[in-house]
């Protein structure tokens, strides 16, 4: 099997997945405050969940995105 040697990873880096589990947790208070009918906890969650896309841009932009200096080598 040849393995593509421009493939990015899929977003393995620490910026991703710091992205991805601020948005997830987010997401499972934002539903649980729906649940349990408390406005002020979904709309906390909403804000946190997007506030997520920025932290991991700025954790990219500081080189621990795919392929930056502060992220592991896999090549």
């Amino acid at each position: 099997m040849s393995e593509n040697l421009n493939d990015p990873g899929h977003g393995d880096s620490v910026a991703a997945w710091t992205a991805v589990i601020i948005i997830m947790v987010a997401v499972a208070v934002g539903t649980l405050g729906f649940w349990f009918d408390q406005a002020a906890v979904v709309w906390g969650s909403a804000v946190v969940a997007v506030l997520g896309v920025p932290v991991g841009i700025l954790l990219k932009r500081a080189g621990y995105g795919v392929g930056g200096e502060k992220s592991k080598k896999t090549h």
